[in-house]
C-alpha cells in the first residue's frame, strides 16, 4: 500500500475565457469520469475565485490574462507516477474523449487555448 507521499499529481493552470466557463466545465466533467474509469484516484477543476493577496504573485499575474478570462487550476492524483502513465495511456485509448477531441473530430472546438495551457508531473511531499 502507497503512503500519501508516494501519490503523484498531475497539475494544470488554463486560462478560460469567461464566455467558455460553461462549456469547459462540462467537458471536464466528462474527462473526470474517464480519468477516474481508468484508475485516477481524484480529479479536480477548480475556478480561481480569489486572486489577489498582498506581496503575492497572483494566478492572474502569472498567467496574463485578458479581462475577459479567469483561470481554472486543476489537478489529478494517481498512486505513483507509473500509476499515472498507466492511467493516462488507457485515457488516451478511450473512445469516450474523441467526442471532444479536435484532432479525432473535426469541428470540435476546444473551450480554451490548448497552448496557453501550464502542466506538470509532480511527486506528493507532504499530505495530510
Amino acid at each position: 500500500m502507497n503512503t500519501p507521499t508516494d501519490t503523484y499529481v498531475d497539475g494544470f493552470v488554463v486560462p478560460v475565457r469567461k464566455a467558455n466557463l460553461e462549456n469547459y466545465r462540462q467537458m471536464s466533467a466528462k474527462a473526470s469520469v474517464v480519468w477516474k474509469a481508468c484508475g485516477a484516484l481524484d480529479y479536480k477543476e477548480c475556478v480561481l475565485e480569489d486572486a489577489r493577496i498582498e506581496g503575492m504573485l497572483s494566478f492572474l499575474d502569472l498567467t496574463g490574462v485578458k479581462e475577459d478570462e479567469t483561470v481554472v487550476f486543476a489537478f489529478i492524483v494517481y498512486q505513483s507516477r507509473a500509476h499515472r502513465d498507466e492511467v493516462n495511456a488507457k485515457v488516451m485509448a478511450d473512445p469516450r474523449l474523441n467526442d471532444m477531441c479536435p484532432e479525432k473530430n473535426p469541428g470540435v472546438t476546444m473551450p480554451f487555448d490548448c497552448k496557453k495551457m501550464a502542466y506538470g508531473g509532480f511527486q506528493t511531499i507532504v499530505s495530510a
